[in-house]
């Protein structure tokens, strides 16, 4: 596949390599030939902005510089956690909005998804965790302001 748009039933993006991703949604799963960055960057563009953007919002939102979640759409709730930096060829991006909890394997966690799906990465729970944390209060922060 070439081109992919995150969507509400995107759970995951898995970077394969440089250039390839698979996508875990909650019916069925892609590779893209798309590293994990191009396929939020291009999904950031499609909803009106860019994955920069995003990350200038996210930084001045929580004030804090690394390993920011993103808000892809805030009307969909969209909002993606990275699992280490960006940059990293390992990074997986999880849903906000789908992610359940993490095993409390210390080195090798699984993340639950709400329908059941999980997935094994090489991150402690610890980090996923905190991971997940800055994640929620970033919607926080998105739905503390739109009601004011």
């Amino acid at each position: 596949m070439k081109n992919y748009e995150i969507n509400e039933g995107t759970l995951a993006i898995i970077s394969v390599s440089d250039h390839q991703s698979k996508v875990v949604e909650n019916e069925e799963e892609y590779l893209v030939d798309k590293s994990a960055y191009e396929i939020m960057d291009e999904s950031c563009r499609y909803f009106g902005s860019s994955y920069e953007g995003r990350v200038v919002g996210a930084r001045a939102m929580l004030d804090a510089n690394y390993k920011l979640p993103i808000i892809v759409e805030e009307s969909r709730r969209l909002i993606f956690f990275p699992t280490e930096s960006p940059s990293l060829e390992g990074c997986m991006w999880i849903s906000l909005q789908h992610f359940d909890t993490v095993s409390k394997d210390p080195k090798n966690a699984l993340i639950y998804f709400k329908n059941g799906k999980k997935i094994e990465t090489h991150i402690s729970s610890y980090s996923l965790k905190n991971q997940f944390l800055r994640a929620t209060l970033l919607e926080s922060i998105l739905n503390q302001r739109k009601n004011h």
